[in-house]
């Protein structure tokens, strides 16, 4: 898993604002709205394992979107008033990182977790074990899509 200490420095200018203030990045233009290869997807800030590929839609709104998360206890919600209406913010429960926003409108009346890849590192699949995830390879199989 990542080291919190080492990824923190790492951070880009965008990836800052997004965690720490809030922020959001452009639609359409970030790093996996449109990344379609199986994996997981970790809070860039300590590893936390949050979504998988298996869950991943496409919502047309220019973010990586997923209809739930790997593990429920890695994420916590919060009311989101900054717009002048409420919306839900989802952060990363360990880091306390903002990841996005979630909706009422996935697919099958399931969630959307709306993210923003600057939040997240993705983990290809082939690259669980080597990343210290292979506990996570029971995602991929398809009893669980």
């Amino acid at each position: 898993m990542l080291n919190k200490d080492k990824s923190e420095k790492k951070l880009s200018k965008l990836q800052t604002d997004v965690i720490k203030n809030c922020g959001t990045e452009p639609p359409f233009n970030n790093e996996y709205w449109d990344n379609k290869k199986e994996g997981i997807y970790v809070d860039v800030i300590n590893g936390e394992p949050l979504f998988c590929s298996i869950h991943k839609f496409d919502s047309g709104t220019g973010w990586p979107s997923f209809y739930d998360v790997i593990d429920h206890s890695n994420i916590t919600k919060h009311n989101d008033f900054k717009l002048g209406y409420q919306r839900t913010e989802v952060k990363s429960t360990k880091s306390n990182s903002h990841l996005g926003h979630v909706f009422d409108d996935g697919p099958n009346n399931k969630p959307r977790y709306c993210i923003n890849s600057a939040s997240l590192k993705f983990i290809a699949k082939e690259d669980l074990h080597k990343e210290g995830y292979e506990h996570l390879g029971h995602l991929f199989n398809k009893d669980n899509k």
